[in-house]
């Protein structure tokens, strides 16, 4: 008998992580869950960080260290998060060789302040590319409408990216263009297609967060039942999308020359309504050649109890789209919401990198 897990795994779901701490990786967590729960890659976030740099004894050691060094905040944080990243990238690295770097990935994200800002996102990106010094390193760039050059030019430089924060069908469509532009640059400049890597992450309970509260303040026997329904609605629509750029011509000339496709990464996977199931962003996005990043409780949900009974993505457009339809008619703009998710994104992470530069100052005692 199958695991869920193992279900998810063969119907082409790889299972990555949406957690990491130094505690995780000195107790042998990460490589238990690896082994257990089929994860085969991390990702990981300013908040992330702030929650592991909060708990526990970890980091007292190396904080102490840091302070004796005289280090200032900005640079402890990424001493810190680059270590850490740089051993879950040891632990994942056999995965990554048996995958042949498709998965077996581990993400880091640039410092969000820099969301509106191209050329010191790029900058940043390599930087931190380089300080992990690990092939199976993903950088994060947020999807911002100035993070679409950043994008391109770090994987014109061979470096693999997780393209977070796409709320929008439009915008995901921005990101699969810089995506194959940094591939066309990386070509021009002599890279190995082959061993470039790039995810899209498209986040998914949010967007019920957000139109639900509008549909309660509605409150109409439609409006209700239109409950839950946005998310992965708008999820599917995106692999939609995906399916049409892998069918491209221009596609076809990068993957003769030998390039991966982006696959599309479903984020923000655990529910935020407790009415819903608890593992419908799981088996409601199953399908083919994609990547769910689930927190830890979901990720255990899913072990424990989710029906997975194949592919819940193709054959559901028409559906799906008649779902952001009716949400129009009722007077929900789509591209309000998604425009309004973005803002809060990028202000949640930069909250939270703040929150970690605060938790980082108090370990060093200044």
């Amino acid at each position: 008998m199958s695991t869920p897990t193992q279900k998810l795994s063969q119907a082409g779901v790889s299972i990555w992580l949406d957690d990491l701490s130094r505690e995780r990786l000195t107790t042998g967590n990460l490589q238990e869950l690896i082994d257990t729960r089929d994860v085969v890659g991390v990702t990981t976030n300013p908040t992330i960080f702030a929650q592991a740099l909060s708990q526990g004894e970890s980091y007292d050691e190396q904080m102490k260290q840091l302070a004796e060094q005289g280090a200032d905040v900005e640079d402890a944080v990424f001493s810190v998060t680059t270590d850490d990243v740089r051993d879950a990238c040891d632990v994942l690295a056999p995965l990554h060789e048996a995958t042949q770097g498709v998965d077996g990935k581990v993400s880091i994200e640039v410092d969000p302040r820099l969301a509106h800002d191209a050329e010191k996102t790029t900058e940043m990106a390599a930087r931190l590319s380089k300080a992990i010094g690990r092939e199976n390193v993903m950088i994060k760039i947020p999807a911002t409408e100035a993070g679409l050059e950043p994008i391109a030019a770090t994987l014109a430089e061979g470096i693999s990216v997780n393209v977070t924060l796409i709320f929008s069908l439009e915008r995901y469509r921005a990101v699969i263009n810089a995506y194959l532009t940094g591939l066309e640059r990386a070509l021009e400049n002599g890279k190995d297609l082959g061993s470039i890597h790039s995810v899209a992450s498209f986040f998914v309970s949010r967007v019920d967060s957000e139109v639900d509260k509008r549909l309660e303040a509605i409150g109409t026997d439609e409006a209700r039942d239109l409950k839950g329904r946005a998310g992965l609605a708008n999820a599917r629509l995106a692999y939609q999308v995906y399916e049409e750029a892998i069918g491209s011509e221009r596609w076809n000339r990068l993957a003769q020359a030998g390039a991966k496709p982006q696959r599309p990464l479903w984020a923000s996977t655990g529910t935020k309504d407790p009415s819903f199931p608890d593992t419908m962003y799981v088996t409601g996005l199953v399908a083919e050649g994609t990547v769910n990043t689930m927190p830890e409780k979901t990720l255990e949900a899913t072990a424990d109890h989710a029906e997975v009974t194949g592919d819940t993505v193709r054959g559901t457009y028409d559906e799906s789209e008649a779902v952001l339809n009716r949400l129009e008619s009722l007077g929900i703009s789509y591209n309000e919401v998604v425009a309004q998710l973005e803002t809060e994104g990028v202000q949640k992470f930069e909250d939270s990198w703040e929150e970690l530069l605060q938790t980082v100052s108090t370990a060093l005692g200044k």
